[in-house]
């Protein structure tokens, strides 16, 4: 093989400051975050506000629910109002794990924002004192 082709990187440190140094890495892994940052806030926004939506449409069901049962002791138990009892409480329950799972997902969301913030501005101060150190 030839000499000039073999990598002449030999140490960690010597790798790691190629990798920081890097100014196309740095400006694409900027444009990728930024990339992604407007979407990830939209979708956030949305999921919370689906999550109050549901919140909301659990307390409609609850109401609602009650009425029936209401109706159905006043009707000495007519078996059709049973049904759509049960079909409305496995409605609600379904409401109730669409509704955890959202939050957890808005979690994750929330968890990755802060990542790229958090990479966002250590980019920043990697920028800037190399920048410093350019200038001195």
């Amino acid at each position: 093989m030839d000499k000039d082709s073999d990598s002449t990187v030999t140490s960690l440190d010597e790798n790691t400051e190629n990798f920081c140094t890097n100014p196309t890495r740095d400006i694409l892994a900027e444009g990728i975050t930024n990339l992604f940052k407007p979407t990830i806030e939209k979708l956030d926004e949305r999921v919370a506000s689906t999550i109050q939506l549901q919140s909301e449409l659990r307390g409609q069901l609850d109401a609602l629910a009650a009425q029936l049962r209401d109706i159905e002791k006043a009707q000495n138990q007519i078996p059709e109002f049973a049904d759509k009892v049960k079909e409305l409480l496995n409605v609600k329950h379904k409401v109730t794990i669409i509704s955890n799972v959202l939050s957890n997902s808005q979690e994750r969301l929330t968890g990755l924002h802060r990542l790229i913030e958090k990479e966002q501005r250590r980019r920043q101060a990697l920028l800037d004192s190399a920048l410093t150190t350019n200038i001195s």
